[in-house]
């Protein structure tokens, strides 16, 4: 299998490109204007598939993290805990940044959204 391609110009992940007139698979940096012909025509796909368990878990997680930042004034509806983290994110099918809390009763790890 082959290894991922970096542009030597500023170092981003080159992607396969297809030039169809002259029929030649290309790598094309998406941040500057590199291109450098395949050494080789076939490209990998590899796509990852996580369990709905381990996105929970990985949530979870976050609850512990003494980097994020805390609400005190907010109440857990499934557990009645007072304090819970939060981080903004993209919601999916949605535009803009959505304010997402987690529980931090490490048992109860219950997670909402404002």
């Amino acid at each position: 299998m082959s290894a991922m391609k970096f542009c030597r110009e500023c170092n981003n992940i080159l992607y396969p490109k297809e030039e169809k007139d002259r029929r030649v698979l290309l790598y094309a940096c998406r941040n500057c204007e590199h291109q450098e012909v395949a050494d080789n025509n076939c490209v990998y796909r590899n796509e990852v598939h996580h369990p709905a368990a381990e996105r929970t878990q990985v949530l979870q997680d976050v609850a512990a993290d003494p980097t994020l930042p805390r609400n005190k004034d907010v109440r857990c509806a499934a557990c009645g805990h007072g304090e819970a983290v939060f981080f903004q994110a993209t919601a999916r099918g949605e535009e803009g940044m959505t304010l997402f809390y987690v529980c931090c009763n490490l048992s109860c790890g219950n997670r909402w959204r404002e």
